[in-house]
């Protein structure tokens, strides 16, 4: 009956499946696989295209498909980079929208052939490529800049984080290319800040051929205010006065602003922000270690529109700066990671006040944040409501069962939940039952009452019974690493998700093959699994469990002592799909081995290590 639907109509429904499950439903048949090829240039998905001669048809093949976002990988000078440029500039340039460069060392003249066969280019990510800007002589000549410039007209975004000889000059024969730049990133770039304080300016007026300063960079920003809405400035060391300045610019209306790492601005210099940018609708300002409460306080007040708000590690923030955060009533997201004064109450109250619009949060993290206790997190679970998809409790430490069994009974639509390294979580609190009686002397006659009492029903629609972990249905990621009082008692009954992609089970010494077995055939649809340090898996567990995962992409096993050899020629026949083994610190897995499971799977990266005469050797294939 799918074989006579439109291909409209396949191509609608196959949108809603994930990246993995749509390349699985294109291997049905001619008019499923157009159909999926339909759907994935719908999302803008980006290719990775490693840069090698046996790429040259796949190049061809994207083209053919009209791909319009791509990834170079592993580019540099050498001729055979060279034709893998000219091939993507032929097949896929005259369509491309999105093009990756990231840490890529293409020689100028390949740069700019490329360039010039790519006129639909919305997005330029060139961060990381030095080999560009070390001469100094990029676009220098008027008639090359010209033609650029006439290709570039519509890009909107460029990407130059990470140059460390970016200049003045440099940067002006680019960005003049780039009439229409929206977005700009210069995220760790060396700035230069020359105050002038008889003027209150910045620097001299001439730019600089070799340095990227300050000065420029305003001067950029003044000429292009009435277009550019997002800028990345995160770890240029901006001064206070600095970001005055910038928030001062006439016409200029950010809707977006990183700042992360910015060691050196203010709480005053944030305040002065958001009431000379109001209408910024993202900000990062993680690791900007010298604000405190007020910096929250003046956000609260000043961007009422903001939707996305990155506050982690500030070591300063305290639970009555959080309080302000009930005025962010369009707030989507929220990340108060490493921020060790805040407790949870704050917000809580900031996001049950009542006149808080109904705009719940969909991501919060709370991650290090060695304050939060459960009776914090009852507060704040309640008002968080079936909106949030993404929690992160990584290293709250003193959370318990009680904490889990709360998310498990109101968080029900979650789809990502991080409890890696508490540390106080135990089997009967995965599996909802009440705290037993029994003393930890009694852990064996404990493991035999949970098992009768938490048995999951073969039927699949039956619900299960108390808070357990099996009321998350929409989970696709789960992280309990180094939660080491779990064992095989309720990770075999709870961890029964068809639709879960990434797992982290490392550093739990309990977990044994027969918990391993169990979590493969419940979690089939498995695309990164960590089980790294769990000392009791063997070959005999992974005989049985890779059959289930055909889908693994990534997989960590380092630390595993038992496996040898046989659990590499298991998952070589098995996990067809693997891009990435680490099996560092596995005694028994020879280079040899690793070498034979290349060459089943060449597009595997391997990693492996083992202590030589006292030192740690690793090395990647």
């Amino acid at each position: 009956m799918a074989e006579s639907l439109p291909l409209e109509m396949l191509t609608h429904i196959l949108s809603f499946l994930p990246l993995s499950d749509q390349k699985e439903a294109s291997l049905v048949s001619r008019a499923w696989y157009c159909a999926a090829q339909n759907a994935l240039r719908e999302t803008n998905v980006q290719y990775n295209i490693p840069v090698s001669s046996a790429s040259l048809p796949v190049i061809k093949s994207l083209g053919l498909r009209g791909v319009t976002c791509i990834s170079l990988t592993s580019l540099d000078g050498s001729p055979a980079s060279q034709q893998v440029l000219e091939s993507v500039a032929y097949h896929l340039g005259p369509h491309l929208q999105s093009l990756c460069l990231s840490g890529g060392s293409p020689t100028e003249a390949s740069f700019v052939a490329l360039i010039l066969g790519c006129p639909a280019l919305r997005s330029l990510d060139l961060s990381g490529c030095h080999s560009l800007f070390t001469s100094g002589t990029l676009l220098a000549q008027p008639e090359t800049s010209q033609r650029v410039r006439q290709v570039l007209s519509g890009l909107c975004e460029l990407n130059l984080a990470g140059l460390r000889d970016l200049t003045d000059l440099s940067f002006n024969r680019l960005s003049s290319c780039a009439p229409n730049l929206e977005r700009l990133s210069l995220a760790y770039c060396h700035l230069t800040f020359e105050l002038r304080l008889t003027r209150g300016s910045f620097g001299s007026p001439d730019s600089s051929p070799s340095q990227l300063s300050f000065h420029n960079l305003l001067q950029f920003v003044k000429e292009r205010a009435g277009r550019l809405h997002a800028l990345d400035l995160s770890g240029t060391g901006l001064l206070p006065e600095a970001l005055k300045a910038l928030g001062g610019v006439a016409g200029l209306q950010l809707q977006e602003l990183r700042l992360h790492g910015c060691q050196d601005l203010s709480t005053e210099a944030v305040i002065a922000l958001c009431r000379l940018q109001s209408g910024l609708t993202s900000l990062d300002l993680s690791g900007c270690s010298e604000l405190a409460d007020g910096a929250l306080l003046a956000i609260g007040r000043g961007l009422g529109h903001l939707w996305c708000l990155r506050l982690r590690k500030l070591q300063r923030l305290t639970d009555a700066g959080c309080t302000a955060l009930g005025g962010l009533r369009e707030l989507r997201s929220l990340d108060l990671a490493e921020c060790c004064l805040v407790s949870g109450q704050g917000l809580a109250q900031a996001l049950g006040s009542g006149h808080r619009a109904s705009a719940p949060l969909a991501s919060l993290s709370l991650a290090y944040c060695s304050s939060l206790k459960d009776a914090s997190v009852f507060s704040l679970i309640p008002v968080l409501g079936l909106s949030l998809r993404v929690l992160d409790l990584s290293s709250c430490v003193a959370l318990t069962n009680r904490t889990l069994q709360a998310i498990c009974t109101c968080l029900t639509h979650l789809s990502v939940l991080r409890l890696a390294w508490c540390t106080e979580l135990q089997d009967w609190g995965l599996l909802g039952l009440g705290e037993p009686s029994e003393e930890p002397a009694q852990e064996p006659q404990l493991h035999q009452e949970l098992d009768h009492q938490a048995s999951v029903p073969k039927d699949p629609s039956a619900q299960p019974q108390g808070p357990s972990l099996l009321m998350l249905r929409a989970l696709q990621e789960l992280d309990l690493t180094a939660c080491s009082k779990l064992t095989d008692a309720s990770l075999a009954k709870v961890l029964q998700f068809p639709e879960l992609r990434r797992l982290s089970l490392s550093l739990l010494p309990a977990l044994t093959d027969k918990g391993l077995v169990a979590v493969a055939r419940g979690c089939p649809s498995l695309e990164r699994l960590v089980l790294s340090h769990c000392s009791l898996l063997s070959d005999e567990g992974w005989a049985q469990a890779a059959r289930s995962w055909p889908r693994l992409q990534h997989l960590n096993l380092a630390s595993c002592g038992q496996l040898t050899e046989q659990t590499l020629d298991t998952i070589g026949q098995a996990c067809k799909q693997l891009r990435m083994l680490d099996v560092a610190m596995c005694p028994h897995i020879s280079m040899a081995a690793v070498r034979h499971l290349r060459a089943q799977l060449p597009q595997v990266t391997c990693i492996q290590s083992r202590y030589v005469g006292g030192a740690d050797l690793t090395l990647t294939l």
